[in-house]
């Protein structure tokens, strides 16, 4: 029980913690790259699916599970990172540049999102979140000009210092790497002096002021650092398609992105992993019912939320400390 204890402070900030910790890192990374070369074409299509949506979830996260600030606008910030990253690649950009760029513009919405936000909260944040992903909706599908409207924009095949990334299987080593570097910022943000602020702010906003918490600065770059993840990702997946257009990013995706978060479990990163999973993967393996398809995710849904209210995480961590005591 002694080697649970954390004897410094270095410790307590290291990544991977044991040996343990480090034989599954190693076997997840050994995973990804058995999936990238051995995996059929659609398997490694859904996989980098699977990593954009990660990484997305973890920016929801952010700002709901961490902060307590419900967005139900989120694939707003995907089409922004999308669009501009598309627009900007389209003119010559480097890919890394437009990625970059899509993931700014999406952060600055975040930001000024988050300015009026500071005097709503619970379903009138939800409502404003949801008027600005409706106003994105139709700003998308009208300016004909520089979005294509409905007909959306034609997106060029990926290329990375000369090197193309037309073949999904290349592409999905940079969603996986994108998706793990997202993991590793997030957690060390989360265990930072901005993630604890985030944690105060969520927990009773009141006493975080009084002990010295701006909460203006904190709840706006909540919503900024939460958007640039979103926008990141969403310049990324821009690329699963020939062509994207408003109905890519839609209110439904937002939910989606909501419940992933939720059900994985609020304020946790595994959280975010394994509700992303959870709702990328279970359609698929459902698709032999597809007729009850909706009903039975939907019921799966309903019985981790009654049963489980921590999420997929609390699940994890029950089974965890189960094992760890067992046989007493």
């Amino acid at each position: 029980m002694t080697r649970d204890l954390k004897r410094d402070h270095r410790e307590d900030l290291s990544l991977l913690e044991g040996p343990k910790s480090r034989a599954a890192a190693l076997a997840a990374i050994a995973c990804l790259l058995s999936w990238a070369f051995w995996g059929s074409t659609f398997a490694v299509f859904i996989g980098a699916n699977l990593a954009l949506m990660v990484v997305a979830a973890l920016g929801l996260n952010l700002l709901v599970g961490y902060t307590g600030q419900i967005s139900l606008g989120h694939a707003a910030f995907l089409a922004i990172g999308a669009y501009v990253h598309v627009i900007l690649y389209t003119q010559g950009a480097p890919l890394l540049v437009g990625v970059l760029c899509g993931a700014a513009v999406a952060g600055v919405c975040g930001f000024l999102i988050g300015i009026p936000a500071l005097r709503l909260e619970g379903p009138y944040l939800a409502i404003a979140t949801l008027g600005f992903q409706v106003a994105i909706d139709q700003v998308l599908g009208r300016w004909d000009s520089v979005t294509g409207g409905r007909m959306g924009l034609g997106v060029p095949a990926p290329e990375l210092f000369g090197l193309p990334l037309n073949d999904v299987r290349h592409y999905f080593l940079l969603c996986s790497a994108v998706a793990v570097l997202t993991i590793l910022g997030v957690y060390n943000l989360a265990r930072s002096r901005v993630g604890r602020s985030f944690v105060a702010v969520r927990d009773n906003d009141i006493a975080a002021q009084a002990m010295g918490v701006n909460l203006v600065r904190t709840k706006t770059l909540a919503f900024a650092l939460s958007a640039f993840i979103t926008g990141l990702a969403g310049a990324l997946y821009a690329h699963l398609f020939d062509r994207i257009n408003p109905s890519n990013f839609t209110l439904i995706m937002s939910i989606e992105l909501l419940v992933m978060v939720v059900v994985g479990g609020l304020g946790s990163v595994l959280g975010s992993v394994l509700g992303a999973a959870l709702l990328v993967l279970l359609p698929h393996a459902l698709a032999g019912f597809r007729d009850f398809q909706v009903l039975i995710v939907g019921v799966i849904l309903i019985a981790v939320l009654l049963f489980e209210p921590m999420g997929m995480r609390g699940r994890w961590l029950r089974i965890k400390y189960y094992f760890k005591a067992w046989p007493f």
